[in-house]
C-alpha cells in the first residue's frame, strides 16, 4: 500500500471512529446496554478508547510503510486530539442538537 493511499484510509477510519460513541447507543458498538441509553461519560471514555485504538493502527501503519516509527512530542498528540475532536463534531451535533429538532419536527407533524 502506498502512503497516500494509507493516510486516505487512516483519515477515513479516524472520522468514522470518532463518529461511532455519538451515533450508537452500544458501548464500543458491540456491546448492548441494558437501559439503552449511554451517558456522556461513556461517549467520552469510549471516544478516548478509539483514539488510542486509531492512534495504534496509525503506528503500525507508519512502521509497516517506512520500516520504522518517527518520535513524535507531545505537541503531536495535541494536534492530533484536537483533529480527532473535529472530526466527532457531526456525530456530537447529531446527538445533541439534530436529533432532537428532527424529533420535533415528526411531532408537530
Amino acid at each position: 500500500m502506498s502512503p497516500t493511499v494509507s493516510i486516505l484510509v487512516l483519515l477515513v477510519v479516524a472520522v468514522i471512529s470518532a463518529n461511532i460513541p455519538w451515533l450508537s447507543e452500544r458501548f464500543l458498538f458491540i456491546f448492548p446496554l441494558p437501559q439503552h441509553n449511554k451517558n456522556v461519560w461513556m461517549r467520552l471514555l469510549e471516544w478516548v478508547l478509539l483514539y488510542i485504538l486509531v492512534g495504534a493502527i496509525a503506528m503500525g501503519m507508519e512502521q509497516k510503510i517506512y520500516g520504522q516509527r518517527h518520535a513524535q512530542s507531545w505537541e503531536f498528540y495535541v494536534v492530533t486530539v484536537a483533529l480527532f475532536m473535529l472530526f466527532a463534531l457531526p456525530g456530537i451535533i447529531y446527538r445533541f442538537q439534530l436529533k432532537k429538532l428532527l424529533q420535533r419536527g415528526k411531532e408537530n407533524k
